[in-house]
C-alpha cells in the first residue's frame, strides 16, 4: 500500500488520497480489507468473486468486507464494468495517509487498530519481497538488474531522521513525474518500501 506519513511531502487535502481518521482506521484495519484494497488498487476493479478467487477466500467473505470498506469510504462501485447482476467495486483513492500520532491514541482501540493496521502493512512488504525472489527468473533480463534489497545503519537524531523520510518521499513523488509512458511494453508496476527507525544496540 501506499502509506506515505501526513508529516511527509504529499498534501492530506490531495483528493486522490484517504487521510486516515481513528474511525477509518478502525474500519480499515482488517487483514483481508488491507488485501481487498490492495488488489483493487493495484489489479483494477473486480467483483467479489474474482478477489474471492484471486486471494482463496469465499465470496461471502469477499462481498462482506467489501461493504465494510465502501462504508467507510475506501472502494467504490464500478457500474461501467457491470455485467448482468453481479456488483463490481473499484478503489475510491490512490493511497493512504497514515498518521503516527494514531498509534498514540488515548483510546486503546484506536491504538490496537494503528498496531494491526501497520503490521498488515510490514507483512505486506514481507510477502512482497519474498514474491519478487521466488520469481526472479521469470523476469526479463533487464529487470534481474534493476532490482535493489539493500539496508542502511545511521547515525541520526529525530530531526535528521524526519529530514532523511521527508527528502526519500520528495524523491519517490519526482518519479511519478518520468513515469515511462503506458505504451512502453518495458514498463512495469514498481514497489518501492521505505523503513526508518531507530534500533537499540547494547
Amino acid at each position: 500500500m501506499d502509506e506515505p506519513r501526513s508529516a511527509g511531502p504529499r498534501d492530506p487535502r490531495d483528493p486522490t488520497l484517504h487521510n486516515l481518521d481513528a474511525r477509518s482506521l478502525r474500519g480499515l484495519a482488517h487483514p483481508l480489507r488491507m488485501q481487498l484494497l490492495n488488489a483493487l488498487r493495484r489489479g483494477g476493479p473486480a467483483t467479489a468473486s474474482q478477489l474471492a478467487a484471486k486471494l482463496g477466500e469465499s465470496s461471502g467473505a469477499t462481498s462482506y468486507h467489501l461493504r465494510q470498506l465502501a462504508a467507510h469510504g475506501f472502494v467504490e462501485d464500478a457500474p461501467e464494468h457491470g455485467k448482468g447482476r453481479e456488483r463490481w467495486w473499484k478503489a475510491a483513492h490512490d493511497g493512504l495517509l497514515f498518521d503516527g500520532a494514531l498509534a498514540m491514541d488515548g483510546d486503546p482501540e484506536v491504538r490496537g487498530a494503528a498496531d494491526l493496521f501497520l503490521h498488515e502493512v510490514a507483512n505486506q512488504h514481507t510477502r512482497e519481497v519474498a514474491t519478487w525472489l521466488g520469481t526472479l527468473g521469470d523476469w526479463p533480463e533487464q529487470w534481474r538488474g534493476a532490482w535493489d534489497l539493500s539496508d542502511w545503519t545511521l547515525r541520526l537524531t529525530p530531526e535528521l531522521a524526519d529530514e532523511l523520510t521527508q527528502k526519500m518521499q520528495e524523491l519517490l513523488e519526482s518519479y511519478r513525474a518520468k513515469a515511462s509512458d503506458a505504451g512502453d511494453p518495458d514498463t512495469e508496476q514498481v514497489r518501492v518500501h521505505t523503513h526508518v527507525f531507530p534500533i537499540r544496540t547494547d
